[in-house]
């Protein structure tokens, strides 16, 4: 048991913290754009047709950013690499 504790300790996170606050911006905006599409409750009301659709599409292309986002941390980057571009 104690091997399998090493070894997910040893693994780097793969999303940093704010790739975890972006996805949960993001799945709020989806949830708010949603939540104001039913409480209007109109097929041809300026929220439902308007509003609702921008906030859903900017909810999900913040979610999309955020997993495709890397982190730019120093400790990322491979000392070989880093040693070769100065």
């Amino acid at each position: 048991m104690s091997a399998r504790r090493k070894r997910s300790e040893n693994k780097p996170m793969v999303f940093s913290s704010l790739n975890y606050k972006m996805v949960g911006v993001g799945v709020l905006l989806v949830i708010f754009g949603f939540t104001i599409m039913r409480i209007e409750n109109e097929v041809y009301g300026f929220i439902s047709l308007y509003v609702a659709p921008v906030l859903v599409m900017a909810g999900y292309i913040t979610i999309v950013f955020a997993i495709l986002k890397k982190p730019h941390n120093s400790e990322n980057e491979n000392p070989h690499t880093a040693s070769q571009n100065r």
